[in-house]
């Protein structure tokens, strides 16, 4: 599909999604910047979210938000809960939902780096309540088929890992 550049675009990335599926497939890191150069492709962007979860490695994360934020993303961050019994939990579902359900009326275009398929009611209610489109990047080995069928386009990071990966 020919990419409209007057679009208004804004980009929600789920940071741990895609951090766990880069180390697990190729044991490399993601290239943040040549994904947000990708999902723009020369639109407007309005708005780059990255959504992280804080740890105990306060300096390294330190490195990499303001590694983010350098790239051009709004960094939001959340703690890791940690429950009794020692399960841990960190995501940012309801929260990547709401910011593109909130921003949807300002944007033609919102763009979700995540293959997570608890996605898929959230990528049908944009399209078909809200009107805009909605594009998925995300690693098309570890992505919810669902998802990759919801969205209006699916581009597969793994058809270039060496573009989108930092060894």
């Amino acid at each position: 599909m020919k990419i409209n550049k007057a679009q208004r675009v804004g980009v929600f990335v789920d940071v741990q999604n895609m951090y766990y599926s880069a180390k697990s497939m190729y044991g490399a890191k993601v290239n943040f910047a040549q994904i947000l150069k990708t999902a723009v492709s020369g639109r407007a962007l309005i708005r780059a979210i990255c959504y992280v979860i804080k740890t105990d490695v306060v300096k390294e994360e330190k490195n990499f938000f303001d590694a983010l934020e350098n790239i051009g993303f709004e960094v939001k961050a959340k703690d890791l809960q940690i429950f009794y019994g020692g399960a841990k939990k960190g995501d940012w579902d309801i929260g990547i939902a709401m910011d593109m359900i909130e921003l949807a009326p300002k944007l033609d275009t919102v763009i979700l780096v995540s293959g997570d398929g608890d996605f898929v009611h959230l990528v049908n209610h944009l399209q078909y309540a809200m009107g805009v489109r909605v594009e998925v990047i995300a690693f098309g080995k570890s992505s919810s088929g669902k998802l990759r069928e919801a969205a209006d386009s699916f581009t597969d990071l793994d058809s270039n890992p060496k573009m989108y990966m930092m060894r």
